[in-house]
C-alpha cells in the first residue's frame, strides 16, 4: 500500500480499508494460533504496519480538520 494511495482516499474509504485489513489480520493470527501455517508469514507483519498507515492517515487528516475549523 503506497502513501500516495491513502493519501486520495476519503475518510470513509479509510475507514473501510482499516476494517478490511482488521479482519486479513484477524484471520491470519487465527492459522497461527491453530498451529496452521498461512501462505505467507511475512503477510501478518505487512498487515500490521498496513493497518497502523491508515491509522496514522486517519489522524491527519482528522487532526487538519480541526486546524480548519478553529481559523
Amino acid at each position: 500500500m503506497k502513501k500516495i494511495e491513502l493519501k486520495q482516499m476519503s475518510k470513509d474509504q479509510l475507514m473501510e480499508k482499516l476494517v478490511d485489513l482488521r479482519k486479513d489480520l484477524m484471520r491470519l493470527n487465527t492459522q497461527r494460533a491453530t498451529k496452521t501455517v498461512p501462505e505467507n508469514p511475512a503477510n501478518i507483519k505487512n498487515l500490521r504496519r498496513n493497518v497502523a498507515r491508515v491509522l496514522t492517515f486517519m489522524k491527519q487528516k482528522n487532526s487538519m480538520e480541526v486546524k480548519t475549523e478553529k481559523k
